[in-house]
Parts: structure tokens; sequence; C-alpha cells
């Protein structure tokens, strides 16, 4: 079973290939990915690694957490399951989704306001 690492304080010159090759020394990386923003098409400064499996993932923690990379500490452990929370509304498999309050909305206040 494979394990993915969350890898943060990334330098914004760090790319895929010099966080895999990181990453290699300890053994099998399955991928390396830098997150990147949509607008700018920086780096966001962090990414994930996948390792081949939990012994080698765990290593690479151990020896990578802290290290300076271009004068930055990176961050290296365990990624967390991503949080699924309900967003603020909109779109999704139930149709469209606002907040439920009583008090706000059309209908209670006159011209589609409401009480504030």
């Amino acid at each position: 079973m494979s394990s993915k690492i969350y890898v943060g304080n990334l330098p914004y010159s760090v790319t895929d290939a010099t966080l895999e090759s990181n990453f290699a020394e300890f053994g099998g990386v399955s991928s390396a990915k830098v997150m990147m923003d949509r607008e700018t098409g920086r780096s966001k400064g962090f990414g994930f690694v996948e390792m081949a499996n939990a012994e080698v993932a765990q290593a690479a923690i151990r020896a990578l957490h802290g290290m300076s990379v271009d004068g930055r500490s990176i961050v290296v452990n365990l990624a967390r399951p991503r949080e699924t929370t309900g967003g603020a509304g909109g779109y999704s498999a139930s149709g469209y989704n606002t907040n439920k309050r009583s008090d706000v909305g059309y209908g209670n206040g006159g011209f589609g306001g409401g009480r504030y």
C-alpha cells in the first residue's frame, strides 16, 4: 500500500521533478506533485509525494522534515485525508443549496431583503 506525504513551506523554485528526486533516494516514488496556482501558474508552496510503502515514507519523513531547501525549512509529514465540508452553498447532486436561515431571504423583509 502506498503512503501519501505532505510537503510544505517549499520554495517557489521547487518543481515536480526536483521534489521527486529528493524523495527517490529513500525508495520508490509513485508520484510527486507541487500544487500550482491556477491564475498565476506559480507554486503554492506545498506539494504531495506518494511513496511505494509506509516504511519508505517514514524514513523519508524522518530524514527530510526540517531540512533547509533554498533557505526555507520544509515541513514533511503524512498527508491527512481531505475533509468533506458542506461548503457555503451552491450546486450539488441534490440541487441548489443555500444557508437555511429563516430570518434572511425573500419574503422576510420586503423587496427581497431580510432582517440583519
